[in-house]
């Protein structure tokens, strides 16, 4: 393999300087800035700060609202990846199937991911709104008095379909790209060996997608704890309330709404501290069981 040669070798430093400046403004920065933060009891206004040590992050752990935020992020981070992933696949089995019509069926799986979450998010408000939604008012044939925003279940149930639905086309995309790559002398092996085609998917060709599940595992839970900050926004409609919550959407709320800069500082910090956790969970644990030859 031909070596890439530069002409002065401070050339490939500065081929990278501006994404390193990106990473150092739009993220090292803020990051260094909220753990700093978190130590202080900051004035709303700007005009001083007390250091209080880690009184902030004692506040945020005894709080009892923050434990019933954390577990229902818990929830609604499980919740929404397992039917992200889950229908994404099943869409993507379907679809790879299609001989007619194939790139049409394909096309309208995927046009969702080209919506912003806030707009995913409003439209989804507009499915769900009490006077013209057409999900509230099959919810309502049903015998369900759907009442989003009012009551919590209700509430949570349309955030969680609404993120599901927003973040199912990504996955679809990267499962049919990865069904697509499967060998056929493989598939045509395996169809010999055996007549059964959910156990030929389950025995040869998911653990075939092993590496694309994982790569998604870790897409989707960074997006339900993270991306779904407009959505949850647009549903809310900017009065929380008794209303379900994620972390993230705690840290706006007692920051900007709240302006207690202190404590919304240490939550996002021990919000890092848990992705981190988790980030480097999923790599020790999972990835040793995905094989990616």
């Amino acid at each position: 393999m031909k070596r890439v040669q530069f002409s002065h070798p401070l050339m490939p430093y500065m081929l990278l300087l501006p994404q390193l400046a990106i990473v150092g403004v739009f993220f090292l920065w803020p990051a260094a800035e909220a753990i700093r933060a978190s130590f202080y009891l900051e004035d709303p206004f700007g005009f001083g700060s007390t250091f209080v040590g880690l009184d902030n992050f004692k506040d945020v752990v005894s709080a009892s609202e923050y434990s019933r935020t954390a577990w229902f992020t818990l929830i609604f981070s499980a919740a929404v990846t397992f039917f992200s992933l889950s229908i994404a696949l099943l869409l993507a089995v379907k679809a790879d199937n299609v001989i007619k019509g194939a790139s049409t069926y394909r096309t309208l799986l995927m046009w969702v991911y080209a919506i912003a979450p806030p707009v995913a998010g409003l439209v989804g408000v507009m499915l769900f709104d009490q006077h013209i939604g057409p999900l509230n008012d099959l919810a309502h044939a049903l015998g369900w008095n759907m009442q989003i925003g009012v009551n919590y279940f209700d509430t949570a149930f349309a955030m969680t379909v609404i993120a599901v639905w927003k973040q199912i086309p990504i996955n679809f995309i990267f499962f049919l790209s990865g069904l697509q790559s499967v060998p056929k002398s493989v598939q045509e092996a395996a169809a010999v060996d055996c007549r059964s085609s959910s156990r030929r998917f389950w025995t040869v060709t998911f653990p075939l997608l092993a590496p694309t599940s994982f790569f998604l595992l870790i897409i989707n839970i960074t997006y339900a704890l993270f991306d779904t900050f407009g959505i949850i926004d647009l549903v809310l409609k900017g009065e929380p309330g008794n209303n379900p919550v994620t972390l993230v959407y705690k840290v706006f709320l007692d920051g900007f709404r709240g302006n207690d800069l202190g404590g919304s500082s240490a939550q996002s910090v021990i919000l890092m501290v848990l992705v981190f956790a988790l980030t480097v969970f999923q790599f020790r644990m999972i990835e040793r069981r995905v094989h990616y030859s």
